[in-house]
This record gives structure tokens, sequence and C-alpha cells, in this order.
């Protein structure tokens, strides 16, 4: 279901009066075309994810074939096994994966060599999108867009997963960097357009982001505006991460407030 249609059919089922325009993307703030790809997308077939992890591992010289084929023959999902048969040609994905799931380790300031070097395109692209997931449940959306930077949703064994948990991190982090919301629109569209198979759960959420995204409102000292700014840093702060990047976000904030005041005092005066 396209985009347009899925949104009128929540609308419908919601109760929303929306507007049509309220459904189009900001025209001055188009995607990217290099971001989307107007195709079919849905998830890897088992068959394609196993034959593409055997070549790799049968390149490394790491095969093993027993090990392997016991994977293969498990109730794991597609994406489970897939990383899986990752971790036996890099066992060090595995604790990256667990350190990124840990609450009691520290944010990460940069994607793991286990991750950044990797050549294969589909390795990395679904290594990096599990160690993103696993960041995202931590709210370290940061590293998590790091370590799917040049990932491909066609390399994904599960493209809508990855799609949500990526939009989901640049409409958080698009609260202080304004350009990620034009990323998490094309995030969003590709979901909503092009994944055939996409559970409803991430449909639902995807719209409602996508509404959300739409309706922010364009003035910097909006309320809503100062209130993403507040977000953004105690979300840093929550994650000991109080350097330059917060106390930026900490001056903006102070900024706008000002600004505001002064507005508002402005409109008192005028009444009076």
């Amino acid at each position: 279901m396209k985009l347009r249609k899925w949104i009128a059919t929540v609308a419908v089922t919601a109760g929303f009066a929306l507007s049509a325009s309220a459904a189009e993307p900001e025209k001055a703030k188009a995607p990217d075309p290099s971001l989307v790809s107007f195709g079919t997308l849905r998830a890897m077939a088992p068959e394609t994810a196993q034959a593409k992890t055997a070549a790799w591992l049968t390149a490394l010289g790491k095969m093993d074939k027993a090990t392997f084929d016991a994977i293969w023959a498990s109730e794991k999902s597609t994406s489970e096994k897939t990383l899986a048969c990752i971790a036996l040609g890099k066992p060090e994905a595995q604790a990256a994966i667990a350190d990124a799931r840990d609450i009691t380790k520290d944010a990460p300031l940069s994607v793991p060599a286990v991750i950044a070097d990797e050549k294969d395109p589909f390795v990395k692209a679904n290594l990096g999108a599990a160690y993103a997931r696993a960041l995202a449940g931590k709210k370290v959306y940061e590293e998590a867009l790091l370590a799917v930077a040049d990932a491909k949703s066609e390399d994904m064994v599960d493209p809508s997963a990855f799609l949500f948990f990526k939009a989901v991190a640049e409409h958080s982090v698009a609260g202080y960097k304004k350009a990620r919301k034009v990323d998490a629109v094309a995030s969003l569209v590709r979901l909503l357009d092009d994944v055939t198979d996409a559970p409803d759960r991430y449909k639902m959420v995807a719209t409602l982001m996508f509404f959300d995204l739409q309706n922010w409102s364009k003035d910097e000292k909006d309320l809503s505006n100062i209130g993403k700014l507040m977000d953004s840093s105690g979300r840093r702060l929550d994650l000991a991460r109080g350097g330059q990047t917060t106390q930026d976000i900490q001056k903006r904030i102070l900024f706008r407030l000002d600004e505001k005041i002064k507005e508002l005092e402005e409109k008192a005066k005028g009444g009076s």
C-alpha cells in the first residue's frame, strides 16, 4: 500500500482530521533522490541469505559445514541465522552486539572495527543493522546511525526493521540536527511505500512519525522545537555525554528561550 493510501487508511481508522497538505512532504526539504529508490523491498529469502553467508565464510576460509548447516536447520529467524553465521567468521561480532545491548556499558564513541572494516556489503550491512538496533534500544542514536551510514536496504535480510529503527534514530537526532529530518522522511517513505511485507506495528508507528515530522514548526522559537532541544540534551546527559555537542544544544536552548521571552514581552507591550 503506497504512502498516501496508507496515511488515508490510518487517518480514517484513528479518527484524525487532517488536511490534504499535511500528508505532503515539505517541498523545500525534499529527500535527496540518492536516498530513495522506487522499487519493491521484502524480507530476503532464507536461501539467499544462506548462500551469501556461505560464500563469505568460504572466502574467509572459515566455513564449518556442520555448524553452518546446524544453524540453518534451527528454528531461529533468518536474521538470527545470518548473524550466527557471521559470528563463525567474526567471533568478535557477537561481543560487539552484546556490549551495545548492555545497559551497564558506556555508550560507544565510534563504530567497532569489526563493523567499520568489513568489506562485504551484505555482511557489513546486516551486522551494522544489528549493532545499530541494539544501540537504539539504549537511545544511543548517533553511533547507531554511523553504524549503518553506507548500508543499503537491498542488502538487508530484514529491510523493514532496518528502515524502522533507522527512522527512529533519525527522528530523535533531528531534534537538534535539522538535516536528519530529511533522512527520517526518506526512511519512512521507503518503509511505507516500498517494503511489501513490513509488520503493521512498524507501519502504524512510521505513519505517526511521518505526520509528526510534517507538523514540526518552522519557527525555531516555537516551544515544541525548544522542547526537542531539551529532550536531546537530556538524552545525551543520561548517556554521560556532557561534551561540546551537548553544551552547544544547551546554549541554543537558552538563546531560544531568551528570544521567546522577548517576543512575549513585545506582544504584551503592544497589547497594553
